[in-house]
């Protein structure tokens, strides 16, 4: 089977998006892409995710067609692709609708940093613009936004991360929801206090050999 440790590691954090209330039902959508065979593999549509094989991941070239597996890819490939095919630092993306920063993308927000954390994705992670879900002007939106970063809020759906591998990915994916929530919860009593230029970019500089996570 093509790509059956990257098909297992989807099936494995589908689950782990559920269990860690990241996600719901069949929303969201994961990929891994492989740039020795140049290929991904992506999550199929419209399954639960405790429900999904491993035979049921989709593998695709970057044109889009399917090269093995007997399911419908995930709507979102595209947002996916673009990713994959102009970014060297990302071989994993995420895609979710946690609570707290699809909550800031329904208003249309950038999520500032309230917190050093947020560096995992850069000095802030910045809502695009909005299209119509499985979209190329989605994919495109979400490109533009994530330059020099590693997460992006998609106005009104959710919010999207990539890494060089699903461990990181995962991770500051749970990062984010967390800053998200501390900013809805500060901005719910006060005003929050919002770091610096320059102290988030000490944190970034920190965090290229601090807190990565590592595959087991």
């Amino acid at each position: 089977m093509i790509m059956l440790e990257e098909r297992k590691l989807i099936v494995e954090y589908g689950k782990k998006l559920v269990t860690s209330n990241l996600t719901k039902g069949t929303g969201g959508n994961l990929s891994i892409y492989n740039r020795e065979k140049n290929l991904m593999a992506i999550s199929p549509s419209g399954i639960d995710y405790f429900k999904i094989d491993v035979e049921d991941i989709v593998v695709l070239d970057l044109k889009g067609n399917i090269v093995d597996g007997h399911r419908e890819p995930s709507s979102e490939y595209h947002m996916h692709r673009i990713f994959y095919e102009n970014r060297d630092d990302i071989d994993a993306i995420i895609h979710t609708h946690t609570m707290y920063a699809t909550t800031l993308a329904c208003l249309n927000w950038s999520l500032p940093p309230v917190h050093y954390m947020l560096a995992l994705a850069g000095p802030d992670v910045r809502c695009a613009n909005y299209a119509t879900y499985g979209t190329k002007e989605l994919a495109e939106n979400a490109f533009e936004a994530m330059k020099d970063r590693y997460a992006v809020l998609l106005a009104n759906h959710g919010l999207l991360v990539g890494s060089k591998d699903l461990a990181n990915a995962f991770n500051i994916t749970e990062e984010i929801e967390y800053v998200a929530e501390l900013y809805y919860r500060t901005k719910a009593i006060g005003e929050p206090v919002i770091l610096s230029e320059k102290e988030m970019t000490l944190m970034i500089e920190k965090f290229k050999t601090y807190g990565q996570v590592k595959k087991d």
